[in-house]
């Protein structure tokens, strides 16, 4: 199930041979893409969107990485392909997005209460041999203190990303992270997504701040406060320049990740723009 996903067909292979050189000109601000902005596609195809958009850092969504499990499949089924899925698997997949001209900088692997010791030490295994050095992860707040073993023994941080809605056990405030990293190792992190944070009326240029240190990856996209609607780069209340200016003064390579998430006709091309956007910023 998974060769299918994973592996380049022999037409998208002689494409791949024709790669766009990557563009870096962002003036030191590291601007890449969660690839669940591509997740109407596979990862051969993400990979080839990619190289056209010219972003060649990635965290990699799961989806690209996992088989596409049919909605409804059992739990359990998850659970026992991550645990007996060769490691070869996410060694190709390293090795032909860096052929590409791309580098998985984060891999996203969202620890729940529901995962057992066995799967959160896949989790590691998964983020090295894709060659990433950060997990970012949807987790509950209580499971912090259960992952913080496995990521100082892997030496991989640990970005615990947040949502709008208030809820217990969530992440969504400034205190849930907190909480969070209370008495954890340097390995527990932030993963802060911006539009979130303001969507749940929360200042992000402010928290940075203060807690930059811990922030090993940050969601770029643009929504209303109160909740509001995800809008197309500049048209929420999200400060994206204010965020990518403070990057770019300060110094902080924080890798900022596009995570296209508002309605668009063409996925490619509204990327584009959030690409543009971001560019402009920055120049």
């Amino acid at each position: 199930m998974q060769t299918r996903r994973i592996f380049i067909s022999t037409a998208a292979g002689a494409a791949l041979s024709a790669a766009v050189k990557p563009d870096k000109n962002f003036k030191g601000v590291i601007i890449g893409a969660q690839t669940y902005s591509l997740r109407d596609r596979d990862a051969d195809k993400a990979l080839l969107a990619l190289q056209e958009l010219k972003i060649d850092t990635v965290e990699m969504f799961s989806g690209h990485a996992e088989p596409a499990f049919p909605r409804g499949t059992a739990r359990e089924e998850v659970r026992k392909w991550r645990l007996s899925v060769p490691i070869s698997h996410f060694k190709d997949l390293r090795k032909k997005y860096n052929d590409g001209g791309v580098t998985i900088h984060a891999y996203n692997y969202s620890f729940r209460e529901d995962y057992t010791n066995d799967e959160i030490a896949r989790g590691f295994e998964f983020a090295d041999a894709l060659g990433a050095k950060i997990i970012t992860a949807s987790s509950n707040v209580t499971t912090a203190k259960k992952v913080d073993p496995f990521a100082k023994k892997a030496k991989i941080r640990v970005g615990m990303h947040n949502h709008s809605r208030i809820v217990a056990n969530e992440f969504a405030t400034p205190e849930d992270f907190l909480s969070a990293m209370k008495g954890m190792s340097k390995y527990i992190c932030i993963n802060l997504d911006i539009g979130h944070f303001v969507a749940a009326n929360f200042e992000p240029v402010k928290f940075m701040e203060q807690w930059h240190s811990r922030i090993v990856t940050l969601h770029i996209k643009d929504r209303k406060k109160n909740q509001g609607a995800n809008l197309p780069f500049g048209e929420g209340d999200t400060p994206i320049k204010d965020v990518l200016t403070w990057l770019k003064t300060n110094k902080i390579a924080i890798p900022s990740n596009i995570e296209y998430e508002y309605k668009g006709a063409d996925t490619v091309a509204e990327i584009r723009k959030c690409v543009e956007y971001c560019r402009k910023i920055v120049a």
